[in-house]
C-alpha cells in the first residue's frame, strides 16, 4: 500500500520543488505515485521557523499531489553521513520501495546539499543488502534496492546527464515554490516578502534565476522549460525509437 513510484529525498523543506517540482508534477499528471521526504525542518534558515516551513511543505504537497511527504527530523546543517543516517534512510527507502530516487545535487552552494546527495546515494546500496535489518512498526523490513537514483541540479551549475520537459508543468512548479512564503519574494506579497532579513533567495532575483536556468535547460532541449539531472550509472535501453 505503501510503495511510490518516485521517492525524492531531499535535505530541506523546498530543495524538491526548486530542483524537480516540475517533474514531480509531470509524473503524478502521468497517474504515478510519488512521494517527498525532507532529511531536515531547515531550522537555521534566516527566514521562517521549523513550524511555518512545516505548514508551507505540507501547502506545497497538496499543489504538487503528492501521495505522501515526512520530516525525518535530522539536525539541519549537523546532520551526518555515519551509521545511524544512512538506517534512517534505508527505513525510508524500504517504507516505499521506489522504482526511483531523487535527491539532492552532488554538489553545491549549501554544504547539505552535497553531504544528502552522498548519504541517500550510499542508503540506496545498502537498503538493498539482506543483512542489514531495519524496523517499520514493529516488522522486519525487506530489502529493497531502487532501480535509478537521479540528482537535481540546483544553485550551482552542473551540466545535466538529461532534461525533462516540464514545459506543461512550470506554473504548478512555481505555485509550489511560492508556497514557501517566508522563503521566497512573491510579487503578489511585495511588501511582506521583503520585510525581514534577506537572504540568498529571498530576493527578487533568484526568482529571475530559477526561470533562467529552467529556460536554459528546457533550450536545450529544445522546449520552453526543463529541468536538468545527473545520474549515478548508466541507462539502459532497449529501443532507440524511444530515446527523445
Amino acid at each position: 500500500m505503501n510503495k511510490l513510484d518516485i521517492l525524492v529525498i531531499v535535505a530541506h523543506p523546498d530543495d524538491a520543488e526548486l530542483g524537480c517540482g516540475g517533474t514531480i508534477a509531470l509524473h503524478v499528471a502521468k497517474g504515478k505515485k510519488v512521494g517527498i521526504v525532507d532529511l531536515t525542518q531547515g531550522e537555521l534558515g534566516t527566514r521562517g521557523t521549523a513550524e511555518t516551513r512545516k505548514v508551507e511543505a505540507a501547502n506545497a504537497a497538496r499543489i504538487l499531489g503528492l501521495s505522501v511527504r515526512e520530516n525525518l527530523g535530522f539536525r539541519d546543517g549537523f546532520f551526518a553521513n555515519d551509521e545511524a543516517h544512512q538506517k534512517e534512510v534505508v527505513r525510508i527507502i524500504r517504507k516505499y520501495c521506489p522504482e526511483i530516487v531523487i535527491t539532492n545535487a552532488i554538489r553545491d552552494r549549501h554544504p547539505d546539499h552535497g553531504k544528502g546527495a552522498e548519504l541517500v546515494q550510499i542508503a540506496c546500496f545498502l537498503a538493498g543488502l539482506e543483512k542489514i535489518q531495519t524496523w517499520e512498526k514493529g516488522e522486519m523490513q525487506k530489502a529493497h534496492r531502487p532501480r535509478n537514483l537521479y540528482h537535481m541540479i540546483q544553485s550551482d551549475y552542473i551540466e545535466p546527464d538529461f532534461v525533462v520537459d516540464i514545459s506543461q508543468f512550470w506554473e504548478q512548479k512555481k505555485q509550489a515554490v511560492l508556497a514557501f512564503e517566508t522563503q521566497f519574494f512573491n510579487p503578489d506579497q511585495a511588501e511582506k516578502s521583503l520585510s525581514g532579513s534577506q537572504t540568498f533567495i529571498s530576493t527578487p532575483d533568484f526568482l529571475y534565476f530559477l526561470e533562467g536556468r529552467s529556460r536554459e535547460h528546457g533550450q536545450s532541449i529544445r522546449c520552453s522549460y526543463g529541468e536538468g539531472f545527473t545520474k549515478t550509472k548508466q541507462i539502459g535501453v532497449t529501443d532507440l525509437m524511444s530515446l527523445a
